[in-house]
């Protein structure tokens, strides 16, 4: 019988850099993913020459040296800055928000000028505890913003009207009396060069991977043939942890999206930048993704993707989870059920529900290896 110290659930970042370190150290490792390919939602495809981010922008960003290092060893990085601009209406503003966007907005171009008016419009606003997200906007930025920058934006990827979401969601908003573009404030930045699935491959370079089956299929299908769970020892779980107990004490709450992808074979340059915002809730898509930017191509064509926010109902595919109060009262109580499973760890944004940037699954990952590493008392 072939036994396994580790099946790993999930060939994303977290589940791969776990399977890479594990093997290192001599443990024999099956990861298992029902996507019929690897990386999970950093998969990068190549068409036409570009890199493909298909579901969803991917820059990684860290202020992090010694994750910068690991996430080197299997990719050479670009320079890449993360850029963003927003559209409302026929204006055109630059991301984060900072001078380049207030001297549009308003016509001035001093620090002094910029905070003036927002000051003023913050105390026009007179809120003193805000109770909703509009609130909590408009009491960090005032009035010009919150409309243009936030609100539609905001309402579409939520898919209710900010007044109908928690204050906490936005602590805080950004705001740069400089005129820097560079969205992350991180020391390191960059996208690796011929995309992320390369990297994935290399963590799970001389590891057997099945693609194409869940975790309730396995385990069926081992059990079918009367071996059930001898075939591994412990089991790496990077998927919903509410999925893997059945919903048993109720679903968690999740926003999806849709991605629209179209090749352009006339066209080299649709848009001028790589991500481009659209902050109208009447526009139906959040932003448009034109992916060569990414690595400065000059291909003849371009490959843009429409990004449509989207409601979460069982059997789609889970982005975001959805933290406010009553679902991460329901996530510690599926915690406690994880604690009673010896065998099984959770990992990753849906098996720890919760957002993470790349950097940051990457260091969750390690340290649950230190974890698994260290000696048992």
């Amino acid at each position: 019988m072939k036994r396994y110290d580790y099946l790993i659930v999930g060939t994303g970042l977290f589940g791969s850099v776990f399977a890479y370190e594990m093997k290192r150290v001599g443990k024999k490792c099956l990861v298992i993913d029902k996507k019929q390919n690897v990386a999970g939602n950093v998969y990068t495809e190549e068409k036409a020459g570009i890199q493909v981010h298909k579901y969803g922008a991917h820059i990684f960003h860290t202020s992090d040296k010694k994750i910068w290092d690991y996430v080197n060893q299997f990719a050479d990085f670009n320079h890449y800055v993360n850029s963003p601009v927003a559209v409302y209406g026929e204006e055109l503003y630059n991301l984060p928000f900072n001078m380049n966007t207030f001297s549009k907005m308003w016509g001035i171009r001093t620090p002094a000028e910029a905070k003036e008016i927002i000051e003023r419009q913050k105390a026009e606003c007179h809120i003193e505890e805000p109770e909703n997200l509009e609130e909590q906007a408009l009491s960090l930025v005032g009035r010009d913003v919150y409309e243009k920058l936030v609100k539609g934006y905001t309402e579409k990827q939520w898919g209710r009207d900010c007044k109908d979401l928690p204050a906490f969601i936005i602590r805080r908003l950004p705001v740069r009396f400089t005129y820097d573009n560079n969205y992350f404030t991180d020391r390191y930045q960059g996208i690796p060069i011929g995309g992320y699935t390369g990297i994935v491959e290399k963590l799970l370079e001389g590891i057997e991977v099945r693609l194409g089956i869940s975790y309730k299929e396995f385990v069926a299908e081992n059990e079918a043939k009367g071996e059930g769970a001898d075939v591994f020892n412990k089991v790496l779980y990077t998927g919903m942890i509410d999925e893997y107990f059945d919903y048993c004490l109720g679903e968690l709450e999740y926003r999806s999206l849709r991605f629209e992808e179209e090749y352009i074979s006339d066209c080299d340059n649709y848009q001028g930048n790589a991500v481009v915002n659209y902050t109208e809730r009447q526009v139906p898509y959040t932003r448009i993704i034109e992916h060569k930017h990414f690595e400065f191509g000059e291909q003849a064509g371009t490959v843009i993707t429409r990004e449509y926010p989207a409601e979460w109902h069982k059997g789609d595919e889970p982005y975001y989870p959805v933290n406010n109060e009553r679902n991460n009262t329901l996530f510690q109580k599926y915690q406690e059920l994880a604690a009673l499973e010896s065998k099984v760890l959770f990992g990753g944004r849906l098996g720890q529900y919760r957002y993470y940037d790349m950097d940051k699954v990457i260091e969750a990952a390690l340290e649950m290896v230190e974890l698994e590493r260290a000696p048992r008392e």
